[in-house]
């Protein structure tokens, strides 16, 4: 659909148009949305998803952007980035948060109520969204194991609530994946701790995190999922692929499970590093490797 024929049906919304991607993601690429909305309310979600719906215009969600790779020709339709809806509350030992909400913020937030349980996702880079719809995991916790419940907005517009048994939590996986359903917000049961010592807790994984993974570059994050019986980063390394590199997408030389963008890398450049790696891995020795982050949009 035409730009002008978008801004006639979102003239009521804060929308920018043909704005590029890159501005957004954790790899500072991607192409161009033809329409990019950041909604501060459940109520203009609902309305932009009705308007989408009865026009048949293309929607994509993102969190904000961290596990992800938009391909360079950008996304037809309208993106919305729910960074905007990010409120977070504590109620006793429950922690509610928008989806919006930096997973880091949150818990920081949860760790200065003296709750405990959050600890392990205190530096993954991502938003509640998006670490519930990829039930997210580091160090051993997971999103499920502190996970109560989640309210999400179904790609009909329906408002429904979901308990943690019913999400069909998995490695990597959730039901809202296989629905397509857009995250309102979540809410996580945690247990009474001492603050001292959930805060020393946090700072060690932020120093392991540090010290081993290449913070000081854009990156995806986490590039595959772990293979049964392996480890992802091992097996890029003993493959002699660490450091490899096209275009300014290169696999870490820090931590090979990674793949950084150390020279205004494209997304066709990280796509490419990352085909090069399945492709190299499967002929090795024999494991195929799925990829954690979602690759979305157009060449």
């Amino acid at each position: 659909m035409l730009s002008n024929e978008l801004k006639k049906l979102f003239i009521d919304f804060d929308v920018k148009y043909d704005e590029p991607l890159n501005k957004y993601t954790n790899t500072k690429t991607g192409g161009p949305a033809e329409a990019l909305a950041f909604p501060k309310d459940i109520q203009t979600i609902e309305n932009l998803v009705k308007i989408t719906n009865e026009n048949r215009i293309p929607l994509t969600i993102l969190g904000n952007a961290s596990n992800l790779i938009v391909r360079d020709g950008g996304i037809d339709g309208l993106v919305i980035i729910l960074q905007e809806l990010n409120e977070i509350q504590v109620q006793e030992n429950k922690v509610i948060a928008q989806s919006g909400a930096s997973l880091i913020k949150t818990t920081r937030i949860a760790a200065e109520n003296e709750l405990t349980g959050f600890e392990f996702a205190s530096g993954i880079p991502g938003s509640i969204g998006g670490a519930v719809f990829m039930n997210a995991g580091a160090y051993g916790g997971e999103i499920k194991n502190v996970l109560e419940s989640v309210g999400v907005l179904t790609q009909s517009g329906e408002y429904k609530r979901y308990q943690v048994d019913e999400l069909e939590l998995g490695y990597r996986h959730s039901r809202l994946q296989d629905e397509h359903d857009i995250v309102i917000d979540a809410t996580f049961t945690l247990k009474k701790g001492n603050k001292d010592e959930i805060h020393q807790e946090m700072q060690r994984l932020s120093f392991l995190r540090a010290s081993k993974q290449p913070l000081e570059y854009p990156s995806c994050g986490s590039v595959f999922k772990r293979p049964e019986g392996h480890f992802t980063g091992k097996l890029i390394h003993d493959a002699g692929l660490q450091g490899f590199q096209i275009g300014g997408a290169q696999v870490s030389k820090k931590h090979a499970g990674f793949i950084v963008n150390i020279d205004h890398a494209t997304a066709s450049d990280y796509v490419a590093v990352i085909e090069h790696i399945q492709k190299e891995i499967k002929a090795k020795f024999d494991v195929q490797l799925e990829t954690e982050v979602r690759i979305i949009g157009h060449d």
